[in-house]
């Protein structure tokens, strides 16, 4: 394994969409400890099923505030948009088997239930998943109520050992597959959320299958009804993805490139065309570093500038900046570019710089078009084995337009800090 869980969310560089094939599972959390170790959880250790979670406050200092932008005035940072605030992010819950894939001799299988509840599920809900809680607009014409629940992830999980090297079939709702970061607060460097990830896919209903050739290749397909969407409402759109992982030097380097949304990318609810590309690379024992690039787009994607199209736009799917106020609809794409260094102090301690640039062509994700950078310094620092506190510090700035305070600043300044409680 090219890192230590803790202090990093890792040990294994990410791959989405399935466990990571001829590695053991680590996960040892204290509910499940004191399960395994009563009379009456005996049958749980057995059975190899795990119940665990954690709990994550967080805080923010900003230099926006509701008075001028509004509840959400940080936006279009994530996932704390509420100013000058304290709040409960994320209460969860995991009922898990996790497949044994360190043995090649039998079928195994497993499954995952997590339910959040939280500030977060903002940021998970997908449309058709109570999604009723967000996609709702209030008295006060604010999107949503400010806590919600989500079923972030329910899938089983097949392994066949006998398929090349080992093979994954996951079926149900699951983490879309790319990315550094991740919707789980214990699964990511930093509290608070790149431009990147924020506004790309989040979660899928599918299946997928992840097939290990060798330790230098695994080779991902896979199909959904799209990105953040159940296959039963009028947003659905099937969706293919394929991916492909690379490993080199034992480990210390991985390349992952996901076609994640294939489809036509027509504009609908978050239905993206997306390509991404990660580079995962170990310097030496102290220092290691990431890389994420994508490419994305709707097409035919309504224009705010033209009255006509108002009928065409979609709830919680914002419309294109297009060139000229003639046009009815246009091609919306975005890119960035991503990276964190991090540096391991101590065992229980690492720092992370955070460097972006994220240009949102049309304005369809952010909802302000421009060419945005956004840089960052976070502590990761564990308290024991059950409690992780992560401060940062944060800038970012629009080049083009005001985007930050209600699009009242090109920039913003910001504090924040989370602790994780794990149970």
């Amino acid at each position: 394994m090219p890192e230590s869980n803790p202090p990093y969310p890792f040990s294994v560089w990410p791959i989405g969409g399935t466990v990571w094939i001829g590695y053991p599972n680590a996960t040892s959390y204290p509910l499940t400890t004191a399960l395994y170790g009563s009379k009456h959880g005996q049958w749980l250790k057995k059975a190899n099923i795990q119940i665990y979670g954690w709990a994550e406050a967080g805080m923010n200092l900003s230099t926006s505030t509701e008075g001028v932008g509004g509840k959400y005035a940080n936006a279009p940072a994530a996932y704390n948009q509420i100013p000058n605030s304290i709040q409960l992010d994320q209460l969860t819950m995991y009922i898990e088997r996790v497949p044994d894939t360190v043995q090649t001799d039998h079928f195994d299988w497993g499954f995952r239930f997590t339910a959040l509840y939280g500030l977060d599920y903002r940021f998970t809900t997908a449309d058709g998943y109570f999604s009723q809680q967000l996609l709702h607009a209030k008295p006060d014409g604010t999107l949503g109520n400010q806590y919600g629940a989500d079923p972030v992830m329910f899938y089983l999980d097949f392994y066949f050992p006998h398929v090349a090297e080992g093979m994954i079939l996951r079926v149900g709702r699951y983490i879309s597959l790319p990315d550094i970061e991740a919707q789980l607060a214990p699964n990511n460097y930093t509290y608070t959320h790149s431009l990147t990830y924020t506004y790309d896919c989040y979660t899928q209903t599918g299946a997928n299958a992840s097939i290990k050739f060798s330790n230098f290749f695994t080779f991902q397909a896979g199909i959904s009804p799209g990105c953040d969407t159940t296959a039963w409402k009028p947003s659905a759109q099937w969706t293919g993805n394929l991916c492909g992982q690379f490993t080199f030097r034992d480990g210390q380097d991985d390349i992952y490139l996901c076609a994640n949304s294939l489809n036509s990318g027509n504009y609908g609810y978050n239905n993206l065309a997306a390509y991404y590309a990660t580079w995962y690379h170990k310097i030496n024992d102290k220092w290691h570093a990431d890389f994420e690039s994508w490419y994305q787009y709707e097409s035919h994607t309504p224009n705010i500038f033209n009255p006509a199209a108002a009928s065409l736009l979609i709830t919680n799917a914002d419309g294109a900046w297009c060139k000229t106020a003639a046009q009815l609809t246009c091609y919306a794409p975005e890119w960035t570019i991503l990276n964190y260094t991090n540096r391991q102090l101590k065992s229980h301690d690492f720092i992370s710089l955070r460097d972006e640039f994220f240009d949102d062509l049309r304005g369809q994700r952010t909802g302000i078009k421009g060419r945005y950078i956004e840089d960052g310094i976070s502590w990761n620092h564990w308290i024991g084995s059950t409690l992780v506190f992560r401060p940062e510090l944060r800038w970012e700035h629009n080049f083009d337009n005001l985007a930050y305070d209600g699009a009242t600043r090109h920039s913003q300044f910001m504090f924040a800090a989370d602790v994780i409680w794990f149970y």
